[in-house]
Protein backbone atom coordinates (compact mmCIF):
# COMPACT_ATOMS: atom_id res chain seq x y z
CA UNK A 1 0.00 0.00 0.00
CA UNK A 2 1.29 3.10 -1.18
CA UNK A 3 0.78 5.91 1.83
CA UNK A 4 1.35 9.53 2.43
CA UNK A 5 1.21 11.72 5.16
CA UNK A 6 2.26 14.75 6.40
CA UNK A 7 3.51 16.91 9.12
CA UNK A 8 3.76 21.27 9.12
CA UNK A 9 1.71 24.48 9.98
CA UNK A 10 1.38 27.39 7.89
CA UNK A 11 3.67 29.74 9.24
CA UNK A 12 5.54 27.51 10.77
CA UNK A 13 9.24 26.03 8.87
CA UNK A 14 8.34 24.13 5.92
CA UNK A 15 6.10 21.34 4.84
CA UNK A 16 7.24 18.01 4.87
CA UNK A 17 5.60 15.03 3.47
CA UNK A 18 6.18 11.27 3.11
CA UNK A 19 5.29 8.69 0.50
CA UNK A 20 6.19 4.87 1.77
CA UNK A 21 5.62 1.87 -0.10
CA UNK A 22 5.96 3.38 -3.16
CA UNK A 23 7.53 1.48 -6.29
CA UNK A 24 11.52 1.71 -7.48
CA UNK A 25 12.27 2.56 -11.18
CA UNK A 26 10.40 5.78 -11.53
CA UNK A 27 11.98 8.78 -12.79
CA UNK A 28 11.74 11.52 -11.13
CA UNK A 29 11.55 15.33 -12.43
CA UNK A 30 11.78 17.90 -9.94
CA UNK A 31 10.56 20.53 -12.35
CA UNK A 32 7.80 18.62 -12.99
CA UNK A 33 6.56 18.96 -9.52
CA UNK A 34 7.13 22.45 -8.82
CA UNK A 35 5.28 23.52 -11.86
CA UNK A 36 2.34 21.40 -9.81
CA UNK A 37 2.87 23.46 -6.90
CA UNK A 38 2.90 26.34 -9.19
CA UNK A 39 -0.88 25.46 -10.54
CA UNK A 40 -2.20 25.26 -6.95
CA UNK A 41 -1.32 28.59 -6.30
CA UNK A 42 -2.93 30.07 -9.67
CA UNK A 43 -6.37 31.04 -9.63
CA UNK A 44 -8.72 33.96 -9.71
CA UNK A 45 -9.32 34.69 -6.38
CA UNK A 46 -6.20 33.95 -4.15
CA UNK A 47 -5.03 36.06 -1.43
CA UNK A 48 -1.56 37.46 -0.96
CA UNK A 49 -0.14 34.53 0.71
CA UNK A 50 0.23 33.47 -2.64
CA UNK A 51 2.42 36.19 -3.68
CA UNK A 52 5.14 35.88 -0.95
CA UNK A 53 5.46 32.15 -1.45
CA UNK A 54 7.07 30.74 -4.31
CA UNK A 55 6.85 27.07 -3.53
CA UNK A 56 9.77 24.53 -4.38
CA UNK A 57 10.11 20.88 -3.20
CA UNK A 58 13.46 19.41 -2.19
CA UNK A 59 13.87 16.14 -2.26
CA UNK A 60 15.16 14.34 0.90
CA UNK A 61 15.28 10.63 0.31
CA UNK A 62 13.51 7.77 -1.41
CA UNK A 63 15.51 8.87 -4.56
CA UNK A 64 18.71 8.65 -6.22
CA UNK A 65 20.46 9.19 -9.77
CA UNK A 66 16.83 10.75 -10.81
CA UNK A 67 15.03 7.75 -9.82
CA UNK A 68 13.37 5.99 -7.14
CA UNK A 69 15.04 2.82 -4.71
CA UNK A 70 12.18 1.62 -3.08
CA UNK A 71 12.51 3.33 0.21
CA UNK A 72 10.12 5.73 1.58
CA UNK A 73 10.65 9.37 -0.71
CA UNK A 74 10.47 12.03 2.34
CA UNK A 75 9.52 16.08 0.00
CA UNK A 76 10.45 19.35 1.65
CA UNK A 77 8.82 22.83 1.00
CA UNK A 78 9.99 25.78 2.90
CA UNK A 79 7.84 28.34 3.97
CA UNK A 80 9.13 31.80 3.23
CA UNK A 81 6.86 33.48 5.37
CA UNK A 82 8.40 32.00 8.18
CA UNK A 83 10.98 34.72 8.64
CA UNK A 84 7.80 37.00 9.27
CA UNK A 85 6.62 34.54 11.76
CA UNK A 86 9.59 32.79 13.79
CA UNK A 87 9.53 35.02 16.92
CA UNK A 88 5.69 33.40 17.08
CA UNK A 89 6.28 30.25 16.07
CA UNK A 90 9.70 28.36 16.77
CA UNK A 91 9.73 25.56 18.45
CA UNK A 92 11.73 26.73 21.25
CA UNK A 93 10.25 29.81 23.67
CA UNK A 94 7.93 32.38 21.74
CA UNK A 95 9.37 36.22 21.45
CA UNK A 96 5.69 37.27 20.82
CA UNK A 97 2.96 35.44 22.96
CA UNK A 98 -0.07 37.02 21.17
CA UNK A 99 -2.76 34.38 21.59
CA UNK A 100 -6.04 33.25 19.18
CA UNK A 101 -8.50 33.21 21.38
CA UNK A 102 -11.57 34.00 18.67
CA UNK A 103 -12.63 30.85 16.93
CA UNK A 104 -13.46 31.16 13.39
CA UNK A 105 -17.07 29.35 12.81
CA UNK A 106 -16.79 27.09 10.05
CA UNK A 107 -13.11 25.84 10.93
CA UNK A 108 -11.96 23.43 12.76
CA UNK A 109 -10.51 26.08 15.48
CA UNK A 110 -13.16 25.93 18.96
CA UNK A 111 -13.45 22.36 18.38
CA UNK A 112 -9.50 21.70 18.07
CA UNK A 113 -8.84 23.97 21.20
CA UNK A 114 -11.75 21.43 22.82
CA UNK A 115 -10.43 18.33 21.74
CA UNK A 116 -6.76 18.58 23.04
CA UNK A 117 -7.55 21.28 25.52
CA UNK A 118 -5.56 24.20 24.05
CA UNK A 119 -5.80 27.74 25.16
CA UNK A 120 -4.45 29.55 21.84
CA UNK A 121 -6.59 28.92 18.76
CA UNK A 122 -3.30 28.85 16.53
CA UNK A 123 -2.19 25.92 17.78
CA UNK A 124 -4.96 24.37 15.71
CA UNK A 125 -5.47 26.55 12.55
CA UNK A 126 -2.23 26.33 11.59
CA UNK A 127 -2.36 22.96 10.70
CA UNK A 128 -5.85 22.95 9.66
CA UNK A 129 -4.89 25.07 7.32
CA UNK A 130 -5.20 24.77 3.51
CA UNK A 131 -1.45 25.27 3.48
CA UNK A 132 -0.23 21.59 3.65
CA UNK A 133 -2.31 20.83 0.88
CA UNK A 134 0.77 22.11 -0.63
CA UNK A 135 2.44 18.99 0.88
CA UNK A 136 0.20 16.35 -0.73
CA UNK A 137 0.33 18.52 -4.66
CA UNK A 138 4.14 17.34 -4.33
CA UNK A 139 3.89 13.97 -3.78
CA UNK A 140 0.62 13.70 -6.07
CA UNK A 141 2.80 14.73 -8.77
CA UNK A 142 5.04 11.66 -7.91
CA UNK A 143 2.14 9.80 -8.17
CA UNK A 144 0.85 11.26 -11.21
CA UNK A 145 4.24 10.46 -12.84
CA UNK A 146 3.75 6.71 -11.89
CA UNK A 147 0.21 6.92 -13.87
CA UNK A 148 1.56 8.39 -16.84
CA UNK A 149 4.03 5.20 -17.19
CA UNK A 150 0.59 3.80 -18.05
CA UNK A 151 -1.17 5.63 -19.81
CA UNK A 152 -3.34 7.34 -17.24
CA UNK A 153 -3.66 11.29 -17.38
CA UNK A 154 -5.69 13.68 -14.48
CA UNK A 155 -7.01 17.02 -14.77
CA UNK A 156 -9.34 19.38 -13.38
CA UNK A 157 -11.59 22.27 -14.36
CA UNK A 158 -13.99 24.41 -12.83
CA UNK A 159 -17.54 23.91 -13.34
CA UNK A 160 -19.17 26.68 -10.89
CA UNK A 161 -18.01 29.73 -9.11
CA UNK A 162 -21.58 30.39 -6.71
CA UNK A 163 -24.19 30.26 -8.57
CA UNK A 164 -22.83 30.29 -12.02
CA UNK A 165 -22.38 26.88 -13.78
CA UNK A 166 -20.65 26.54 -16.93
CA UNK A 167 -23.03 26.73 -20.17
CA UNK A 168 -20.91 25.33 -22.54
CA UNK A 169 -17.76 24.05 -22.64
CA UNK A 170 -16.06 25.80 -25.81
CA UNK A 171 -12.23 25.94 -24.25
CA UNK A 172 -9.34 23.16 -25.54
CA UNK A 173 -7.85 21.29 -22.98
CA UNK A 174 -4.70 23.97 -22.95
CA UNK A 175 -7.18 26.86 -23.26
CA UNK A 176 -8.30 25.81 -20.02
CA UNK A 177 -5.29 25.24 -17.97
CA UNK A 178 -4.01 28.90 -19.11
CA UNK A 179 -7.46 30.74 -18.31
CA UNK A 180 -7.90 32.41 -15.10
CA UNK A 181 -10.43 29.96 -13.04
CA UNK A 182 -9.30 26.80 -15.39
CA UNK A 183 -12.44 27.32 -16.92
CA UNK A 184 -14.21 25.74 -19.93
CA UNK A 185 -16.67 28.61 -21.00
CA UNK A 186 -14.99 31.42 -21.86
CA UNK A 187 -18.24 33.82 -21.11
CA UNK A 188 -19.05 32.30 -18.09
CA UNK A 189 -15.98 32.56 -16.73
CA UNK A 190 -16.02 36.19 -17.15
CA UNK A 191 -19.20 36.39 -14.73
CA UNK A 192 -17.26 33.97 -12.15
CA UNK A 193 -14.59 36.70 -11.92
CA UNK A 194 -17.49 39.38 -11.65
CA UNK A 195 -18.56 37.51 -8.94
CA UNK A 196 -15.30 36.79 -6.84
CA UNK A 197 -14.33 41.03 -7.25
CA UNK A 198 -17.85 41.83 -5.27
CA UNK A 199 -17.66 38.95 -2.95
CA UNK A 200 -13.91 40.48 -2.16
CA UNK A 201 -15.54 44.17 -2.00
CA UNK A 202 -18.02 43.11 0.54
CA UNK A 203 -15.14 41.07 2.64
CA UNK A 204 -16.80 37.40 1.65
CA UNK A 205 -15.76 34.59 0.04
CA UNK A 206 -16.83 32.56 -2.77
CA UNK A 207 -17.28 28.34 -3.41
CA UNK A 208 -18.14 26.22 -6.58
CA UNK A 209 -18.12 22.94 -8.14
CA UNK A 210 -14.10 21.63 -9.70
CA UNK A 211 -14.48 18.38 -12.21
CA UNK A 212 -11.80 16.15 -11.93
CA UNK A 213 -10.72 13.39 -14.73
CA UNK A 214 -8.86 10.57 -15.04
CA UNK A 215 -8.78 9.02 -18.66
CA UNK A 216 -6.48 5.93 -19.83
CA UNK A 217 -7.30 3.63 -16.83
CA UNK A 218 -7.98 -0.07 -17.29
CA UNK A 219 -11.24 -1.95 -16.60
CA UNK A 220 -11.00 -3.98 -13.37
CA UNK A 221 -9.28 -1.30 -10.55
CA UNK A 222 -11.29 -1.81 -7.31
CA UNK A 223 -12.98 -4.65 -6.37
CA UNK A 224 -17.04 -5.09 -5.31
CA UNK A 225 -16.70 -7.49 -3.33
CA UNK A 226 -16.19 -5.25 0.22
CA UNK A 227 -17.85 -2.18 0.95
CA UNK A 228 -14.71 -0.41 2.10
CA UNK A 229 -12.37 -1.63 -1.16
CA UNK A 230 -15.12 -0.47 -3.78
CA UNK A 231 -12.94 1.92 -5.45
CA UNK A 232 -15.56 4.97 -5.71
CA UNK A 233 -15.41 4.11 -1.22
CA UNK A 234 -11.74 5.27 -1.77
CA UNK A 235 -12.52 8.15 -4.32
CA UNK A 236 -15.31 9.84 -1.97
CA UNK A 237 -12.79 9.52 0.89
CA UNK A 238 -9.62 11.00 -0.04
CA UNK A 239 -11.50 13.66 -1.84
CA UNK A 240 -13.30 14.70 1.40
CA UNK A 241 -10.32 14.79 3.21
CA UNK A 242 -9.51 18.03 1.07
CA UNK A 243 -10.47 21.33 3.83
CA UNK A 244 -14.00 22.67 2.62
CA UNK A 245 -14.46 19.83 0.22
CA UNK A 246 -18.03 19.16 1.66
CA UNK A 247 -19.77 16.66 -1.33
CA UNK A 248 -18.42 14.25 -3.92
CA UNK A 249 -20.32 13.00 -7.17
CA UNK A 250 -18.81 10.51 -9.16
CA UNK A 251 -20.35 10.66 -12.69
CA UNK A 252 -23.35 12.39 -14.23
CA UNK A 253 -23.93 15.44 -10.77
CA UNK A 254 -27.74 14.91 -11.79
CA UNK A 255 -27.83 11.52 -12.17
CA UNK A 256 -30.80 11.23 -9.14
CA UNK A 257 -33.17 13.42 -10.77
CA UNK A 258 -33.43 10.93 -13.93
CA UNK A 259 -35.14 7.80 -14.63
CA UNK A 260 -33.43 4.61 -14.91
CA UNK A 261 -33.91 4.10 -18.56
CA UNK A 262 -31.98 7.42 -19.12
CA UNK A 263 -29.30 7.40 -16.14
CA UNK A 264 -27.28 4.03 -17.36
CA UNK A 265 -24.28 3.85 -20.00
CA UNK A 266 -25.81 0.81 -22.16
CA UNK A 267 -22.71 -1.50 -23.41
CA UNK A 268 -22.49 -2.37 -27.12
CA UNK A 269 -19.53 -4.35 -28.27
CA UNK A 270 -17.51 -4.67 -31.98
CA UNK A 271 -14.43 -6.09 -32.95
CA UNK A 272 -11.59 -3.33 -33.56
CA UNK A 273 -12.80 -1.92 -30.19
CA UNK A 274 -14.26 -4.52 -27.77
CA UNK A 275 -17.14 -3.12 -25.13
CA UNK A 276 -17.60 0.26 -25.26
CA UNK A 277 -20.40 2.18 -23.70
CA UNK A 278 -22.78 5.09 -25.15
CA UNK A 279 -22.27 7.69 -22.59
CA UNK A 280 -20.40 7.80 -19.17
CA UNK A 281 -23.42 8.25 -16.64
CA UNK A 282 -21.25 6.58 -14.15
CA UNK A 283 -18.17 8.18 -14.14
CA UNK A 284 -16.31 5.57 -15.42
CA UNK A 285 -17.03 3.43 -12.26
CA UNK A 286 -19.70 0.52 -11.75
CA UNK A 287 -19.96 -2.16 -8.83
CA UNK A 288 -16.72 0.02 -7.09
CA UNK A 289 -14.02 -1.15 -10.12
CA UNK A 290 -13.15 1.18 -13.33
CA UNK A 291 -14.92 0.09 -16.42
CA UNK A 292 -12.37 1.58 -18.86
CA UNK A 293 -14.11 4.98 -19.17
CA UNK A 294 -12.74 8.38 -18.00
CA UNK A 295 -13.39 8.18 -14.16
CA UNK A 296 -14.85 11.61 -13.39
CA UNK A 297 -15.55 13.20 -10.20
CA UNK A 298 -17.26 16.27 -9.20
CA UNK A 299 -15.86 18.13 -5.85
CA UNK A 300 -18.42 20.42 -4.04
CA UNK A 301 -16.25 23.62 -2.05
CA UNK A 302 -17.99 25.71 0.40
CA UNK A 303 -17.35 29.10 0.57
CA UNK A 304 -14.23 29.66 2.97
CA UNK A 305 -14.81 30.51 6.45
CA UNK A 306 -11.95 32.87 7.07
CA UNK A 307 -13.22 36.50 6.16
CA UNK A 308 -12.34 39.15 6.04
CA UNK A 309 -15.56 41.18 7.38
CA UNK A 310 -15.45 38.00 10.42
CA UNK A 311 -18.31 36.41 11.39
CA UNK A 312 -19.22 36.53 15.37
CA UNK A 313 -17.59 34.22 17.42
CA UNK A 314 -17.16 33.82 21.40
CA UNK A 315 -13.60 33.91 23.08
CA UNK A 316 -12.60 30.59 24.67
CA UNK A 317 -11.06 31.99 27.93
CA UNK A 318 -13.84 34.25 28.78
CA UNK A 319 -16.63 33.93 26.49
CA UNK A 320 -17.54 37.08 25.58
CA UNK A 321 -19.16 37.82 22.53
CA UNK A 322 -16.46 38.94 19.66
CA UNK A 323 -15.61 39.45 15.92
CA UNK A 324 -13.68 35.85 14.72
CA UNK A 325 -10.09 35.90 14.40
CA UNK A 326 -9.17 37.31 10.85
CA UNK A 327 -6.50 35.70 8.76
CA UNK A 328 -5.23 36.26 5.51
CA UNK A 329 -7.32 34.75 3.02
CA UNK A 330 -8.24 33.66 -0.48
CA UNK A 331 -11.78 34.64 -1.84
CA UNK A 332 -11.82 31.39 -4.07
CA UNK A 333 -9.82 28.71 -4.02
CA UNK A 334 -12.21 26.03 -6.11
CA UNK A 335 -9.34 25.90 -9.36
CA UNK A 336 -6.70 25.13 -6.49
CA UNK A 337 -9.06 22.79 -4.69
CA UNK A 338 -8.95 20.94 -8.29
CA UNK A 339 -4.97 20.74 -8.56
CA UNK A 340 -5.12 19.15 -4.64
CA UNK A 341 -8.44 16.74 -5.73
CA UNK A 342 -6.02 15.48 -8.51
CA UNK A 343 -3.56 14.77 -6.20
CA UNK A 344 -5.80 13.17 -3.87
CA UNK A 345 -7.12 10.99 -6.60
CA UNK A 346 -3.58 10.44 -7.72
CA UNK A 347 -3.05 8.27 -4.87
CA UNK A 348 -6.24 6.22 -5.15
CA UNK A 349 -5.77 5.17 -8.63
CA UNK A 350 -1.89 4.25 -7.73
CA UNK A 351 -3.19 2.28 -4.73
CA UNK A 352 -5.57 0.45 -6.92
CA UNK A 353 -3.34 0.09 -9.39
CA UNK A 354 -0.29 -1.63 -6.99
CA UNK A 355 -2.98 -3.78 -5.20
CA UNK A 356 -4.02 -5.44 -8.75
CA UNK A 357 -0.59 -5.55 -10.26
CA UNK A 358 2.35 -5.51 -7.49
CA UNK A 359 4.61 -2.90 -5.88
CA UNK A 360 7.99 -3.41 -6.11
CA UNK A 361 9.52 -2.08 -9.21
CA UNK A 362 7.71 0.07 -11.74
CA UNK A 363 9.11 -2.83 -14.06
CA UNK A 364 7.12 -6.16 -12.77
CA UNK A 365 4.24 -3.88 -12.74
CA UNK A 366 4.30 -2.98 -16.30
CA UNK A 367 5.03 -6.55 -17.38
CA UNK A 368 1.90 -7.56 -15.02
CA UNK A 369 -0.22 -5.13 -16.24
CA UNK A 370 0.17 -6.04 -19.96
CA UNK A 371 -0.54 -9.23 -19.11
CA UNK A 372 -3.86 -8.79 -17.86
CA UNK A 373 -4.42 -6.22 -21.06
CA UNK A 374 -3.39 -9.42 -23.08
CA UNK A 375 -6.37 -11.23 -21.33
CA UNK A 376 -9.11 -8.23 -21.52
CA UNK A 377 -8.48 -8.22 -25.19
CA UNK A 378 -9.02 -11.65 -25.69
CA UNK A 379 -11.99 -11.88 -23.69
CA UNK A 380 -13.06 -8.73 -25.88
CA UNK A 381 -12.73 -10.97 -28.94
Amino acid sequence: MIRMISAGESHGKGLSVIIDGFPAGLTIDVDVINAELKRRQLGYGRGKRMQIETDEVEILSGVRNGKTIGSPISLWIKNRDYANWQSRMNAGKLDVDDPVTAPRPGHADLVGVQKFALDDVRNVLERASARETAARVAAGTILKLFLKEFGIQLSSQTIAIGNIEVAEKSRSAEDIENSPLRCADPEQEKAMMKLIDAAAEKGDTLGGVSEIRASGLCPGLGTYTQWDTRLDTKIAAATMSIPSVKGVTIGDRNISQKPGSAAQDEIFYNAEDGFTRSSNHAGGIEGGMTNGNDVVVNIEIKPLPSLRSPLKSADIRTGAAVDAQKERADVCVVPAAGVVAEAMLALTLANALTDKFGSDTVEDIQTNYKQYMKRICKTSS
